[in-house]
């Protein structure tokens, strides 16, 4: 597990927290946040698992 694929992880669960108070209490700009910040962690995770190929590729 690279880097990415760690900060991926902290914004999926930021994010669901996020969306979650931001539903629960009505607030929607929070909630909005929470799911930008859901998408960005499921970006760097696919940017990790790019990096992950690439590295698999050249040790073969």
């Amino acid at each position: 597990m690279d880097e990415q694929h760690v900060k991926g992880a902290a914004d999926k669960i930021k994010g669901a927290v996020k969306d979650a108070v931001g539903g629960a209490t009505g607030d929607n700009k929070m909630q909005a946040e929470g799911k930008l910040d859901k998408a960005k962690g499921t970006a760097r995770n696919v940017v990790g698992d790019a990096k992950d190929a690439v590295r698999d590729a050249n040790r073969k």
